[in-house]
């Protein structure tokens, strides 16, 4: 580890701290971009359009979900944990700050796609992850950490999957947007079953004390093989990608088997990440019965997959990674823990109406919106000054 990593420093004034790691300005955008954007979107359910000229709602409200909001929380779990595993910083300072800036110009840029000249959006929007993968790659190359080179390359192929999007919504690609949005969600999930076959059985032994608890390396191994099989077969637009999805949630249910889930009720830290990678499997097999029977529509299984799992996963990460990295006693301040229950009863509620009561689908899905806003309207509550603030024990970070 570099001298600078390992000097003590004075803590910093708050404003200096939101750019000493690269959780926190992006841990404080991601909620508050999720927070106001579903409501925008429920408007324009009822009638409220976007303007018109760029993307369509359905392919604006996917490409912001994925491409804006899940790449935020990724962006900042990756700028800090590859700082952990390299003893090298990414970024922090006036760059994290620049990176954090950019994915929030690309925010705007699209937004304000229809009044801004051709290609703009594209331009800054496009800009952010190949600038991310960057920053990532300078540490782990560095280091020699050929282990999490994956983790630049699922950057760089979230960024041509944003891409593919805007060219549709320019005309080059017709078509393409709401399969390389698509394609967007399987790379998020890869990245998932990455981290959680690494941590989520450790945290849950570390918690417990149950030594029995522990990963299967070849279930994490077929899981990982099967989803990135998955992400090639949607990418080439190929329909039997719908069975092997079952396959993989199949799988990726059997290897939570060891993981020891019911020791971590007692704990909202660990039971929100449980909670979170259960719906993987579920949108998974969602997904397959979609493929065979009308009775499941494809929302089904996307919104498991995004609201359960991304919005779960996420909300439960932010929380302990914002805790741990500012010197924090790893337990759940109380508006964390109603926040993870209206994360869980948002996703459950988006994906169970169109099937259970589809004559209600519209008044549930404002039931649910506001189940998701509230969420993260309450995770700011908890952890904003967390996130701006300094460390609490002194150290830098």
């Amino acid at each position: 580890m570099e001298a600078s990593l390992l000097r003590r420093r004075a803590p910093a004034p708050s404003g200096v701290a939101l750019a000493q790691k690269g959780f926190r300005p992006f841990f404080l955008a991601a909620p508050l971009f999720a927070g106001a954007v579903i409501p925008l979107w429920i408007g324009v359910l009822h009638g409220h359009a976007l303007p018109a000229g760029y993307f369509d709602p359905v392919t604006w409200h996917g490409h912001e979900m994925v491409f804006g909001f899940a790449v935020a929380v990724i962006a900042g779990f990756l700028l800090t944990a590859v700082g952990n595993w390299t003893g090298r910083e990414t970024a922090v300072g006036a760059p994290l700050l620049g990176l954090a800036g950019l994915w929030a110009a690309g925010r705007v840029a699209v937004m304000l796609a229809p009044w801004l000249p051709r290609g703009v959006p594209l331009a800054v929007d496009g800009a952010f992850l190949p600038a991310l993968a960057a920053t990532l790659a300078r540490p782990l190359v560095a280091a020699g950490n050929r282990r999490n080179f994956v983790m630049v390359a699922i950057v760089l192929g979230l960024g041509a999957a944003s891409v593919v999007v805007h060219l549709d919504a320019l005309g080059v690609l017709p078509g393409a947007g709401l399969r390389a949005n698509r394609v967007g969600v399987d790379l998020v999930m890869v990245v998932t079953l990455v981290i959680a076959g690494r941590v989520f059985p450790m945290f849950t032994r570390n918690a417990s004390g149950v030594q029995s608890i522990r990963s299967v390396p070849a279930l994490d191994v077929a899981c990982l093989v099967g989803m990135a099989l998955v992400t090639a077969l949607d990418a080439a637009g190929v329909p039997q990608a719908a069975w092997l999805a079952g396959v993989v949630g199949a799988v990726a249910a059997a290897r939570t088997a060891r993981w020891g889930a019911r020791h971590s009720l007692r704990e909202p830290l660990l039971w929100v990440l449980h909670v979170g990678h259960a719906w993987i499997p579920i949108g998974l097999a969602l997904r397959a019965l979609a493929s065979v029977t009308p009775l499941v529509p494809a929302s089904a299984s996307t919104h498991a997959l995004t609201v359960g799992a991304i919005g779960t996963l996420t909300i439960g990460m932010m929380a302990r990674v914002s805790l741990g990295h500012t010197g924090r006693v790893l337990a759940a301040p109380p508006a964390a823990r109603t926040a993870f229950l209206l994360v869980t009863a948002a996703a459950l509620v988006r994906v169970a109406a169109p099937v259970v009561a589809p004559a209600h689908t519209s008044a549930a899905l404002v039931v649910a919106g506001a189940c998701w806003s509230a969420a993260f309207a309450l995770f700011l509550a908890g952890y904003a000054k967390i996130l701006v603030g300094p460390r609490v024990d002194g150290k830098p970070g």
